[in-house]
């Protein structure tokens, strides 16, 4: 596509009499807290740009062994607000959009259902509505809010996963031919779902949903009999989450079209559990055991394998301080969230992990923004988004993305 010199020297001004310092390497880690009166927190959801968080906080209610429930969105503005619930007692925010305003979950109504709900800025918590059964709750949400995925009750029978749009409604995808499906996680562009679902056989499989294709089983790993998807790429190609072994040890595992399901090992100990995927399938986040059989958050990658986040963030952490699980990583790999020790606080909270890595702007993520990242917004430039050169998320590759490069430009070189 042609770019003219005009406009380039237009948005290069722009950049330089911005007087925008380049970004510099950062790492932080930022304990999230709880809300008044919250005993723990749990992340479970991270925007794009890493500035908003959504999960849940456990209150402790009249006695000790009652609690409940409330979920929340955290701002790195304004903190953690509760998000309420449908009239009941108990509410869980499970995804969040791109730009962070749209939360979906689910919450109880005022008769005890929960219900699957997306929540807005402007309009607050609106019900999903089930399958014609008693309850349902949202997994995940497209990147552009557009597509809600989950599980829901039906009138007769066992539940089915779901696709929610605006206009069609609640679309079960059907099973592997058992009884039972779920979906937690959809594509950016909401084309593909993932989840699990029972086979005749009465074995719950990782599958792969398409409009076109219907519902693919991922299988399971050599030997085991079950397997969960629990989170795919942007453009669905990528399905990580959970699959049993030959000895009955879940592992966290990576499928592609290409390879099928490997197995991404432990930190030692014997099971792990993959959360969470980059939106280009190369970062994959979750839990392990180490050689002790504790469980820790852990990142992992094809070059570095599985990496315990406290080993290679320990400067981060104060003493005594543990990351127990990633459950979600924001689409250019950068930004980790999940729960863990807080020692200061003596308490489990939700945390947000800036890694400092890529860069802003770094589009090829070889940690130096220069010409290279700038030709290959320009290449892409007017294209379709929800990919490395959309750098803000917003589904298309335009001016916001080049000034991303451009005001950092020169960052780690």
């Amino acid at each position: 596509m042609c770019y003219t010199q005009n406009r380039f020297n237009a948005l290069l001004s722009a950049c330089v009499m911005s007087l925008i310092a380049t970004a510099g390497w950062s790492q932080s880690l930022t304990w999230l807290g709880t809300l008044p009166g919250g005993r723990q927190s749990y992340a479970f959801g991270v925007s794009a740009g890493g500035a908003v968080v959504v999960g849940t906080v456990v209150y402790y209610g009249y006695d000790p062994y009652y609690f409940y429930d409330r979920a929340f969105r955290w701002t790195v503005d304004g903190g953690m607000q509760e998000l309420g619930t449908l009239g009941g007692e108990y509410s869980e925010a499970l995804g969040v959009s791109a730009d962070g305003a749209v939360v979906v979950g689910w919450a109880e109504n005022a008769a005890g259902q929960r219900r699957a709900f997306r929540w807005t800025v402007d309009g607050g918590m609106q019900e999903l509505g089930t399958l014609g059964g008693g309850w349902s709750k949202a997994y995940a949400v497209s990147a552009d809010a557009a597509v809600v995925v989950g599980v829901a009750g039906r009138d007769a029978g066992w539940s089915r996963a779901f696709r929610w749009t605006e206009l069609g409604g609640m679309q079960s995808l059907g099973t592997l031919g058992g009884n039972w499906s779920e979906a937690y996680a959809v594509s950016a562009d909401g084309a593909v779902v993932v989840g699990r679902a029972f086979n005749a056989a009465g074995d719950g499989h990782a599958f792969r949903w398409t409009a076109s294709g219907g519902m693919q089983d991922l299988g399971t790993l050599p030997g085991g009999c079950c397997s969960r998807a629990y989170a795919v790429s942007a453009d669905g190609s990528v399905v990580v989450g959970m699959a049993f072994n030959a000895a009955e040890q879940w592992r966290a595992f990576r499928w592609t079209v290409d390879g099928g399901m490997q197995d991404l090992g432990t930190l030692g100990g014997r099971e792990s559990v993959a959360y969470g995927v980059s939106a280009d399938g190369t970062v994959v986040v979750g839990w392990a055991q180490n050689a002790a059989g504790h469980g820790r958050a852990v990142r992992w990658t094809a070059s570095g394998g599985m990496e315990d986040l406290n080993t290679t963030y320990a400067s981060l952490l104060t003493n005594g301080s543990v990351l127990e699980v990633a459950t979600a990583i924001s689409p250019d790999g950068r930004y980790i969230v999940g729960w863990g020790m807080n020692a200061a606080k003596g308490r489990y909270e939700a945390f947000l992990l800036d890694t400092g890595f890529p860069r802003r702007g770094d589009v090829d993520r070889n940690g130096c923004v220069d010409d290279a990242d700038l030709l290959q917004v320009l290449f892409a430039f007017g294209g379709r988004g929800y990919c490395n050169e959309d750098l803000n998320w917003d589904g298309t590759v335009d001016d916001a993305d080049l000034l991303e490069v451009l005001f950092n430009f020169g960052g780690g070189c």
